[in-house]
């Protein structure tokens, strides 16, 4: 296959037989594996014996995508750090970096067409402890924790993954988990009149056995019309961006007690017939589903983009 290869050591020589570049690669790190473990140190080590074992592998994955997940939103990591991560991924042979770029903790990529989200959503106020422990942010504490990545940055980081046949799928989590895009531009909500800050990790969201209820309103409103205006830049951007023919676009978690009050969802229930909740997260799953397919890229999610009927693709 294109990812296979055979290594063998014997005591003259060390040969790596692939049928693609990739099964070089994997083959390549197999070996480096069966050197001593010293190579790997980050100091100078003397008097190593450079000494593999003979033998004879015959390796090829049993599964074609092979992920990892790393959250930048909720605590930022370097450029240099995902980099490391990527470095790390391809010793056990992940080929593909599911990056969480957005939560209720922070907007970690430029969108060009939306400043605010970089300039307020990435920020928070720096606590260390528990989370979910903190008391509220006070206006006089400094947010100026966190961090981003420019668009320039994304394109280096790709290239970096690609050289080491890792593609990288975005995350940008809707409609729920979105203080941070909500701190940027509160008309997205269904609760009008609401001021929202980035979360530093103070309680928002109550859970409980069966369920759980926001404290703060976190969520996008599905039935509000500059929502899909601003899902349509966002996407229009980061289908730019990224080459990978996927786009994961959350839905996990929202919270659907505001929803419950809000008349412009009770009016949008009306009009399209929706009979619960989760069939109006489905009416906005869908919507973003086809704003994602307009750029040319599928739509993957958490498992409750399920509840309230599946999204067609």
């Amino acid at each position: 296959g294109k990812e296979g290869y055979l290594l063998t050591v014997n005591p003259k020589q060390v040969n790596v037989t692939a049928n693609t570049a990739a099964g070089l690669f994997y083959g390549i790190q197999s070996f480096i594996q069966l050197l001593p473990p010293q190579i790997e140190s980050n100091t100078v080590v003397k008097n190593i014996v450079w000494q593999a074992p003979c033998a004879e592998i015959k390796d090829y994955p049993r599964f074609g995508w092979r992920g990892l997940m790393i959250d930048v939103a909720r605590h930022f990591f370097t450029k240099q750090e995902v980099k490391e991560f990527i470095d790390d991924m391809i010793k056990y042979k992940y080929n593909v970096l599911h990056i969480h770029l957005t939560d209720d903790q922070g907007w970690r990529i430029e969108i060009k067409s939306l400043p605010k989200l970089t300039e307020v959503g990435a920020w928070n106020v720096k606590r260390e402890g528990t989370f979910n422990n903190f008391a509220p942010v006070t206006p006089d504490e400094p947010k100026n924790y966190g961090g981003f990545y420019t668009q320039d940055d994304i394109r280096e980081l790709i290239k970096y993954a690609k050289e080491r046949f890792v593609d990288i799928l975005p995350e940008i989590e809707m409609p729920g988990h979105s203080l941070a895009a909500l701190a940027s531009y509160p008309e997205l909500t269904c609760t009008p009149n609401s001021s929202f800050v980035v979360n530093s990790g103070e309680p928002f969201m109550n859970w409980f056995d069966g369920g759980f209820a926001a404290l703060v309103d976190n969520t996008l409103c599905p039935a509000n019309e500059k929502v899909y205006q601003f899902a349509e830049k966002v996407f229009t951007e980061v289908a730019q961006l990224f080459p990978f023919e996927y786009i994961h676009m959350g839905g996990d978690e929202c919270a659907k007690n505001f929803w419950e009050k809000s008349d412009q969802v009770k009016t949008l229930m009306q009009k399209e017939n929706l009979k619960n909740m989760e069939e109006v997260q489905s009416y906005f799953v869908k919507k973003i589903e086809k704003i994602i397919e307009s750029k040319g890229k599928k739509m993957i999610g958490w498992d409750e983009i399920l509840e309230g009927g599946l999204a067609p693709n």
